[in-house]
């Protein structure tokens, strides 16, 4: 039988804007349908800062409703839904070392890595997922349990990696995947089929339903739409150009609903105000057409939202850790015809930019701009546009500057319920989509590990800072502050270690520093970053 020591050092968010390090934390038991993951590492995200906002409020602390028994939630040490203590860490690597007897697709020695999402638990407004309602990996031990990490249909939630990479390579994964998946999302061109439609105002739907076709069609006038705030809807079309119906029917969407606007021919006299929020993590969307029907406006939403041949590419706060790996995903992406403009208001931070990426782009023949919008600011023209900045007033501007049949990421996190004025008028007019994604699919952290393995990309440019469990509060609070240069992985078996760049790692931890390559992360420095955890040297380090 596998032995643990009795506790061990966990981060734990108590409510919130509250967190503790527990150096006493008990190791949970292991159940017959469990397994007991011993963490390498596990990167900060800046996600796990707004669950530490909202707490019991955040959609994905809510309980399980459905998609597993309530006798096996019940089982599981580590379900700690609404007001219960939980522990963050998202994105960790880690070795299964010991499982239940029930266990049938895991066994001793592997090492995987968790993707968190578990779409098939659903909460009232979101899914279960590892880290949230579920303890995550910011500690040393984590029970899982596999009819979480396996869903009905068969699908594993843990993914197998080999034992090449380093931790901090593979930990880094899942960001580089909510950034694979942002692409990859498969959009819809049609009204759902056996959804609610609601139509608005007087128009010829029968082409609009004729392939595909919904459960129930509401159809009602300008004054009676507004008398169901109650309801939500897939699909709703409006005829009309009225900003304040328009409004007040966006309010109605359903998560991954899309919203199209007939003008026939008339104009919306103002911006419109959108929950810019809602089409990061609910996936709403919206089209429409300036003539007559609706099925104009849903043809020019594109399949995906991937890059296309010849597309002018403005990455918005290109120099933050996600807009590197959003800069870096463009220049290896193979697209031809491209040329990517990088932009951000730090010289300091395009530099390590440039620095990055740019020997990469010289060598992919991709043409890179590395821009200060501070001092130049960016003209018309764009194809493509990604915005990791969470201000909604960044993405309306992205819109003023993109180019007929642009697409524009909405990446960055910004609450649903955070309002943004838009030239919808605009959008119509220049065929303009935009589109918002949160979270990751397994077949995306598969894509970035075949990646890593191909040698396309390295991760680890991203990775910003080391750290142990007693450097986590500067960690989370740089990643707060947007103060960090890039990711942080903590290490949980290092109690001691305090928040360390890389850069820094020549003074305090020199036989690490001699081990990285052109200043990059190695397995070989993490090896001896390991090796301080039963020595001296961290102590001596902070």
């Amino acid at each position: 039988m596998t032995t643990y020591p009795e506790s061990q050092y966990a981060i734990q968010i108590v409510g919130a804007d509250d967190f503790i390090v527990n150096t006493e934390k008990p190791v949970d038991a292991v159940g017959p349908h469990q397994m007991m993951l011993k963490v390498e590492a596990c990167g900060i995200c800046f996600s796990d800062t707004k669950l530490l906002h909202a707490f019991d409020t955040h959609p994905r602390k809510a309980e399980v409703i459905s998609g597993i028994d309530p006798q096996a939630l019940k089982e599981i040490p580590g379900y700690k839904p609404s007001s219960l203590p939980t522990v963050p860490g998202h994105e960790p690597v880690g070795r299964i070392v010991e499982v239940g007897d029930q266990v049938t697709h895991f066994k001793v020695g592997d090492r995987v890595l968790v993707q968190a999402d578990w779409k098939h638990l659903r909460t009232a407004k979101s899914n279960g997922a590892f880290g949230y309602n579920f303890e995550g990996a910011l500690q040393e031990y984590v029970v899982l349990d596999e009819r979480c990490v396996v869903s009905p249909s068969g699908e594993e939630f843990l993914i197998h990696v080999s034992e090449g990479p380093s931790a901090a390579a593979v930990g880094l994964i899942e960001p580089w995947a909510t950034v694979e998946g942002s692409y990859a999302w498969r959009e819809r061109n049609h009204v759902a089929d056996d959804g609610r439609l609601l139509v608005v105002g007087q128009g010829d739907i029968s082409g609009l339903v004729a392939e595909h076709v919904p459960a129930e069609i509401v159809s009602v006038s300008e004054a009676e739409a507004l008398g169901l705030a109650d309801q939500t809807f897939d699909d709703i079309v409006y005829f009309g150009a009225n900003a304040d119906v328009i409004e007040a029917l966006s309010l109605l969407l359903g998560t991954r609903a899309v919203m199209c606007v007939v003008l026939r021919g008339t104009q919306i006299d103002r911006k419109v105000s959108l929950d810019i929020g809602r089409v990061h993590y609910d996936f709403i969307r919206f089209c429409g057409t300036t003539g007559d029907d609706p099925r104009n406006g849903y043809a020019w939403i594109p399949a995906t939202g991937e890059l296309r041949e010849g597309d002018r590419v403005a990455i918005i706060g290109a120099a933050g850790p996600m807009g590197q790996m959003h800069t870096m995903r463009a220049v290896t992406s193979g697209v031809s015809g491209i040329s990517v403009a990088g932009t951000d208001v730090s010289d300091e931070r395009l530099e390590g930019l440039r620095a990055v990426v740019g020997p990469v782009a010289a060598s992919r023949g991709v043409p890179l701009e590395v821009i200060n919008t501070g001092v130049t600011p960016l003209q018309a023209g764009y194809t493509h546009l990604s915005c990791m900045v969470p201000v909604p007033a960044l993405v309306s501007q992205a819109v003023d500057l993109a180019a007929q049949g642009a697409i524009i990421n909405a990446f960055a996190g910004i609450p649903a319920g955070t309002f943004g004025d838009f030239d919808l008028q605009g959008i119509i007019e220049r065929h303009i989509f935009m589109l918002g994604t949160s979270g990751s699919d397994v077949s995306d952290m598969r894509t970035v590990l075949r990646k890593i393995e191909d040698g396309i990309i390295d991760t680890t440019i991203s990775l910003y800072a080391v750290t142990g469990m007693a450097g986590f509060s500067d960690a989370i609070h740089a990643v707060m502050n947007r103060t960090s240069g890039g990711k942080i992985m903590v290490f949980p078996s290092l109690h001691d270690l305090g928040l360390t760049p890389l850069s820094e790692l020549a003074d305090t931890l020199p036989q690490v520093a001699a081990l990285l390559k052109d200043g990059l992360w190695t397995k070989e420095a993490e090896e001896a970053l390991l090796a301080t955890a039963s020595s001296e040297a961290v102590e001596s380090s902070l």
